[in-house]
């Protein structure tokens, strides 16, 4: 003991050279914490190899995923919330949107397009949860009634996907009329006798899950997604009581029948694609 004497306090070494790892390089699965590069994880389209965790993708993704080639054409893209209400909560309305549109590049909480799906013409309307939390307002209202004038007019099939917090609460009772319209208009698509499938991904929640969410033709959704109106939590509280393992996920809504099947993200165009040849032949 006492043969060695440290000359300075802790170990010094140098940063002055050290290389920062850029952001985004790497996933970790926010479920089983596995980490991956990023470049697998989207090559898996963003589904944990391990646990098969399916993270939240917006309407890019899915576009990409299920059109030919990921080819297809926008419609009313420009198209933007007003505020008729001139509503401000912690700020004002338009400031909101302007501030969304900036950080998240899209124009409003959907984007409708059309393309092909192994050939066969297709009207596609997806949400994306980042802006606003996917909420119900007008621009989404009237973006999925012209999407389905746009498939009354190829004669194809029509799809939403959606991914949204409910209605939109800063366009009040504006927002809960788009239950009313946009249920009305795919009234006018099954007139047409042209197929309609729902596809609800993590989370469906609130007035789209009460309105067109629902209306399916076929109802499918993605493993373990949140389908739900009312969260888990509030109706906890309302009832008092626990509430069964997997309440409200995709698997529980599946074994109540409001759904007709769930399916992975990398098998989605095939059983689509399967579903519109089915109806439309």
């Amino acid at each position: 003991m006492g043969w060695f004497k440290r000359k300075t306090e802790g170990i010094q070494t140098s940063t002055k050279d050290k290389k920062e790892t850029p952001e985004g390089l790497w996933h970790k699965c926010p479920k089983c914490q596995t980490v991956v590069t990023s470049e697998d994880h989207m090559k898996n389209y963003f589904v944990c190899e391990r646990c098969s965790y399916h993270d939240r993708i917006g309407s890019e993704e899915y576009f990409q995923l299920f059109f030919d080639e990921g080819k297809y054409k926008e419609l009313n893209k420009k198209m933007s919330a007003g505020d008729p209400l001139e509503f401000e909560d912690t700020k004002k309305y338009v400031d909101r949107v302007k501030s969304t549109q900036k950080k998240t590049g899209l124009q409003d909480a959907i984007r409708t397009a059309h393309g092909t799906i192994d050939g066969q013409e297709t009207v596609i309307a997806a949400m994306d949860f980042k802006f606003i939390g996917g909420s119900l307002g007008s621009v989404m209202g009237e973006k999925i009634a012209q999407a389905i004038d746009k498939a009354i007019k190829l004669k194809a099939p029509f799809m939403i996907i959606s991914k949204s917090g409910g209605a939109r609460m800063m366009e009040a009772g504006l927002s809960l009329m788009q239950m009313a319209k946009t249920s009305a208009k795919l009234n006018q698509l099954a007139a047409h006798e042209l197929p309609y499938i729902s596809f609800l991904t993590d989370p469906t929640t609130g007035g789209v899950t009460a309105s067109f969410a629902m209306l399916g033709d076929i109802n499918i959704s993605e493993p373990d997604a949140l389908i739900a109106f009312a969260g888990p939590r509030v109706v906890r509280e309302t009832i008092g009581r626990d509430l069964p393992p997997g309440f409200q996920r995709s698997e529980f809504v599946l074994d109540h029948g409001f759904l007709d099947y769930i399916v992975e993200r990398k098998n989605l165009k095939e059983e689509v694609s399967k579903s519109i040849h089915l109806f439309m032949n």
